[in-house]
């Protein structure tokens, strides 16, 4: 079988990509791509009409067997281009012969990712549930779990390369007969540090097996996973040009370190921000939560996404965005960070964009602040979750606008946030607050190492965004008219101290040992320690003030009065005709005023019952 396969991708010569096929895919249907009537089904019921480019110019050459390196912008549909042939593929092969082994193994960077792909699988199977079978390996499971569920022979099987690595552990063999491997945002695989058990994988795999890579960016990571998994590849090098009136506006205004929160107050508070709001901070966990409490003071809802809390709660987090229950989202960028520790991340020197900017990048990491803040970093690194990412992959729906409330480190992050707007052909924003060196560590309590390099990274950014034809415009605005409010700002910044912020996350940690599946049995054994973590001392909450709920009229600028007494004119006592409303009397408890008081005993009168 194995050389059978390895002829097969042998006799198939590398192909590219001509203009023609490009034109021609805008006229294609998903009936074109003979897929069964059962996923065409599942497709109309998701409302999806006609295919993007790459599920055009990729499903086909998948369905024929070969081995494919994908590169397109996020938001195209990526996922979708392998798991339909995917399916598809399952679906004749059990129609030919029962599959008593696994068929296909998808390999995902994050365990987020591993969630959305399997619920996507389970989504496109739904009339066909009883001949695919999928489970996901993205957590911790006990060894005789594992080995259930791949006894089993699942027909496809998503995971984590670490999971995925784990489980040979458990069951040797299951890889032995995989027709296809996917490797899903195959660029950050590697730079997740997964580059160990890839080369496991890669001896337990057959050779010739079909290889799909997906990925936004071809680096030299993706072409070492290239020559690792695929042999004679084909690769489409989709760059769609952005349709006229679509994809991202991008702004960047450059602002003091305290400013930063002035200006999220006020374009959150007075509504500036419509729609679903999607905010990116960096450095550590502990950024996210002050961020959070912070707006908490306004009244401002919002939820956190960071790498400590249960996969779980990330993912539940991640329905409820896109359900809409909560408009503003705060997640922790922490894998840039871990990724430029390691030396893994060398993004602008790879990325084809940067060009001589690699040489600037090599020279940010030998920087003063950098050197002192590393050891740092790797200290808490301990604690975070290698699989965790969310500027990646994840499909979160609908989102207005992108803010970087701390610039990204590299122009690739950068590209990466602010693809999760203007997904699937719609509009968006972005904002980007950058720190000039002159306004650095100006204000200690709110700064942060990493915004030392913002002026070189936006230097970056410009210049990748231009070479793709865009452009960041500065957002203009009269900081005088924001002045007003920088006394609530301080007020609600000294409220949130580094005691409210642990204590909040010791709160949060709290709340996810209750509603923890596993520790339900200890909890019935030992009652007693869930009465003690259920009654344990109230902890503090970040002091809140009630006026700053609320913003004074003397506040708005002009343009955003709220409407007064004195816009409403007089309300005259009496109605127009001259007749008084009648009251509602008195109907409380108590002595009325006035009146003889009435004795039951002396007015109660017996009658007799009616016949």
């Amino acid at each position: 079988m194995k050389r059978k396969l390895d002829d097969l991708q042998e006799d198939k010569p590398p192909i590219a990509l001509p203009d023609a096929d490009a034109k021609s895919s805008q006229d294609t249907a998903f009936t074109d791509f003979g897929l069964d009537s059962r996923i065409l089904t599942a497709i109309a019921g998701q409302g999806f009409h006609k295919p993007t480019m790459p599920q055009a110019l990729a499903i086909p050459q998948i369905l024929d067997g070969r081995s494919l390196v994908l590169r397109a912008k996020t938001g195209s549909g990526k996922t979708l281009c392998y798991l339909l042939p995917l399916i598809e593929s399952v679906l004749r092969a059990t129609k030919e012969a029962a599959q008593k082994s696994t068929f296909a193994l998808v390999l995902v960077p994050t365990r987020e990712l591993a969630d959305q792909v399997l619920r996507t699988v389970e989504t496109f199977t739904a009339f066909c549930q009883k001949d695919v079978r999928a489970i996901k390996l993205s957590e911790q499971l006990p060894d005789e779990v594992v080995r259930s569920m791949l006894a089993s022979s699942p027909h496809i099987v998503v995971a984590t390369p670490s999971r995925a690595c784990a489980s040979l552990k458990v069951s040797p063999s299951w890889t032995s007969d995989l027709k296809l491997l996917v490797i899903d945002e195959s660029d950050l695989v590697l730079s997740y540090g997964y580059e160990e058990d890839l080369a496991t994988l890669s001896a337990s795999i057959p050779k010739g097996v079909q290889a799909i890579l997906t990925s936004a960016t071809l680096t030299s990571d993706v072409d070492r996973l290239k020559d690792r998994f695929c042999k004679n590849p084909a690769v489409l090098d989709l760059n769609e040009p952005d349709a006229e009136g679509e994809g991202i506006t991008q702004y960047v205004v450059e602002c003091g370190e305290d400013d930063k929160f002035l200006l999220i107050y006020v374009l959150l508070k007075l509504k500036l921000i419509q729609g679903k709001c999607l905010i990116f901070v960096t450095d550590d966990v502990d950024r996210s939560y002050r961020l959070k409490l912070y707006l908490e003071q306004f009244g401002i809802r919002s939820a956190v996404l960071n790498s400590q809390l249960p996969i779980a709660s990330r993912v539940h987090t991640v329905q409820q965005f896109n359900q809409g229950l909560f408009d503003i989202l705060i997640s922790s960028d922490e894998m840039e960070v871990l990724g430029d520790e390691a030396g893994s991340l060398g993004e602008d020197a790879s990325t084809p964009d940067a060009g001589p900017d690699g040489e600037d990048a090599s020279e940010k990491h030998g920087t003063k602040d950098t050197e002192t803040t590393q050891p740092k970093k790797k200290r808490k690194s301990s604690r975070r979750d290698k699989d965790y990412g969310v500027s990646r992959g994840i499909d979160f729906r609908n989102v207005a606008i992108v803010v970087n409330f701390d610039c990204p480190s590299t122009a690739r992050s950068y590209a990466h946030r602010i693809g999760r707007t203007a997904r699937a052909g719609q509009t968006g924003t972005s904002l980007t607050m950058v720190v000039p060196s002159d306004k650095f560590r100006k204000h200690i309590p709110t700064s942060i190492p990493s915004a030392a390099n913002d002026e070189k990274t936006l230097s970056k950014i410009k210049k990748q965004q231009a070479a793709s034809g865009k452009e960041l415009k500065p957002w203009h605005f009269d900081w005088k008219t924001l002045e007003g409010f920088r006394y609530r700002v301080n007020d609600a910044l000294r409220a949130v101290t580094k005691v409210a912020v642990r204590e909040a996350r010791m709160r949060e940690i709290r709340q996810e040992l209750l509603k923890s599946d596993k520790l339900q049995r200890r909890f019935e054994e030992n009652p007693a320690e869930l009465h003690a973590l259920r009654h344990d001392g109230q902890l503090r909450s970040a002091r809140t003030q009630p006026h700053l709920k609320d913003v004074p009229d003397y506040l708005l600028p002009e343009g955003k009065k709220k409407l007064t007494a004195s816009d409403v004119g007089f309300v005259p006592m009496r109605k127009a005709d001259g007749k008084n409303r009648k009251g509602r009397g008195f109907k409380g408890k108590g002595k009325r005023s006035g009146g003889r008081k009435i004795d039951p005993l002396r007015s109660f009168k017996a009658r007799p019952k009616a016949k």
